[in-house]
């Protein structure tokens, strides 16, 4: 893979504040709860993606020693 071909990572101004609700039908913590609505961002998602099909390819492409 070329560097030129990697995805850039999603940057969030500091003063950025995602408005998640905790579940109140089941115990969710306010961490899980972010996590919940970062994942609903379309960007993150992509960026995840791209991530994991990265992570997943590589064993592929290491040469054998």
């Amino acid at each position: 893979m070329k560097f030129k071909d990697l995805l850039k990572s999603p940057v969030f101004s500091r003063e950025h504040r995602w408005a998640f609700v905790r579940d109140r039908k089941y115990y969710e913590s306010d961490v899980t709860a972010l996590l919940r609505k970062m994942r609903e961002d379309e960007v993150i998602v992509e960026d995840q993606r791209f991530a994991w099909d990265r992570w997943r390819n590589e064993g592929a492409a290491a040469p054998k020693v």
